[in-house]
């Protein structure tokens, strides 16, 4: 936490600043280093568990991948469907405890964390039922969007066997976002990383030396994740980094469930609303002529995007816990300055993804594929690809700025207008009217996400910071907004 400066030798300061030629004094307008030092170190095992997670569902693929082309495409359909329909929302819901626990840790109400994640985890079982019927049900929803029905078929054996695993991804995220607003970040680590290390066994055994084949590498990603579920569980509930927040199981948690879902779901549509646009990107390339090229590459564009965002996603992170933190401890100043120093930051890293991307797009297309026609493509594309990076990771720290103080309902307008009714028309009006293909959608998404930065600079600007009043009375589940 950071504290004032101010002290009764405020006269060697000038004296320091004038023998290094006003040095110190210009760097320190340019950033506060001991808060950048402070949001780096908490940032980087947030980058690795995140990482960790992603890659989980994804080696499962590859693995799905050596059973023929059929089961590649089969796999490779479950998993992007897995995460329109329940990962991504998942994620979304569990933004809310970024505000409950990240406020009332800041405000030292450390009781009713354990209640709030209780709540969560609750809510998440409820939604994990209904996303595991459509789950169930893929097939024959699939088929009447007009897929191949062979990959169908494939896809919804993939995912009837990753049911399982939706349950313990929820979990996993309430439970990584209430550590997260605790600052204990390098266990998350551990139990991310340890899982999927033995996930690649896993994936080895149930697919060549059972007759799952493709289930098999399903199941994996289930049973990694509950691994996973497992340890953090023991973590919590032994570790005496959370003997404090974490008191045992209570049947107060039911009276928060309502409060929570006030947050949870504006949290899961700010998230799913801007993750669809991307994957609309996708559906809308297959109408094109030369369909196969024209998809090919604007999947390269995406996967490129959400690498680079996995990289400040810690960031992102860290501004959330920074400005919930502060607020709960009804220090607003000191949460805007946190959100500036992460923004500084944010520049400067994607600085550096921006400058690697731009030097070696030739390379990174090759992680792709081996079709040169393609790679010059993508060349072309980096430039806007830049631009949207650049633009992404601006909005992923207001996002967060604006779940750490609880404006997620505000946030879900803003995704739905910049995307929806701003980016999407002027993206198919470029593609299809002047016949600029990939490259229309692409500054279409722009222009969404250029709408979307402004917006949420603006709320960030004008909008009174306020805390939310966490009552330590569980018989007062109501959540009362009051200006700090």
């Amino acid at each position: 936490m950071r504290k004032s400066s101010s002290n009764g030798n405020n006269s060697a300061a000038p004296l320091l600043e004038m023998e290094r030629g006003g040095k110190r004094k210009w760097w320190e307008k340019m950033m506060d280093y001991k808060e950048g030092k402070e949001q780096i170190l908490y940032s980087m095992p947030l980058v690795l568990t995140n990482v960790c997670y992603y890659l989980i569902p994804l080696v499962s693929v590859m693995f799905a991948g050596h059973l023929g082309q059929l089961q590649l495409a089969g796999a490779t359909l479950a998993n992007s469907w897995a995460y329109v329909t329940g990962f991504a929302f998942m994620l979304g819901l569990s933004g809310a405890l970024e505000t409950l626990c990240g406020q009332g840790y800041g405000a030292k109400l450390y009781k009713m964390m354990g209640i709030y994640l209780q709540a969560s985890c609750i809510i998440t079982f409820i939604f994990a039922i209904i996303i595991s019927i459509i789950w169930w049900f893929t097939e024959p929803i699939l088929n009447s969007l007009q897929q191949n029905p062979e990959i169908t078929k494939q896809a919804a054996i993939f995912l009837r066997f990753q049911i399982p695993g939706i349950f313990a991804f929820g979990i996993i995220q309430n439970i990584l976002r209430y550590l997260q607003t605790q600052s204990i970040v390098w266990p998350t680590v551990v139990c991310s990383l340890i899982p999927l290390l033995l996930h690649f066994v896993l994936n080895y055994v149930l697919v060549y030396c059972t007759t799952l084949g493709l289930g098999g590498a399903a199941l994996a990603t289930s049973i990694t994740f509950w691994i996973s579920v497992i340890m953090l569980l023991l973590y919590v509930n032994y570790s005496k980094d959370c003997e404090h927040t974490w008191t045992g199981f209570s049947k107060d948690s039911i009276y928060y469930v309502v409060g929570n879902l006030k947050l949870a779901l504006p949290s899961a549509a700010m998230v799913c609303l801007e993750y669809w646009a991307f994957e609309i990107l996708v559906l809308l390339a297959g109408l094109f002529p030369n369909s196969e090229v024209t998809t090919s590459l604007i999947a390269m564009c995406v996967n490129t995007e959400a690498i680079a965002f996995n990289f400040t996603y810690g960031l992102s992170a860290a501004a959330s816990t920074r400005v919930s933190n502060e607020l709960g401890a009804g220090r607003p100043s000191e949460a805007k300055h946190a959100m500036g120093v992460t923004l500084k930051l944010s520049v400067l890293l994607t600085a550096i993804i921006l400058l690697a991307l731009g030097l070696g797009h030739d390379a990174w297309a090759g992680f792709f594929s081996d079709n040169t026609g393609l790679m010059h493509l993508f060349a072309s594309m980096t430039p806007f690809v830049c631009i949207t990076i650049f633009l992404d990771s601006i909005q992923g720290i207001l996002s967060a700025v604006c779940r750490g103080c609880g404006w997620q309902h505000l946030v879900v307008y803003i995704n739905l207008g910049t995307f929806y009714f701003i980016g999407m028309p002027i993206a198919c009006l470029l593609a299809f009217k002047f016949d600029l293909y990939v490259k229309g959608l692409w500054v279409g998404l722009v222009c969404g996400l250029t709408a979307q930065n402004g917006s949420l600079f603006l709320i960030t600007r004008l909008r009174k910071w306020t805390t939310i009043e966490l009552s330590p009375n569980f018989e007062d589940s109501t959540l009362v907004l009051q200006s700090v």
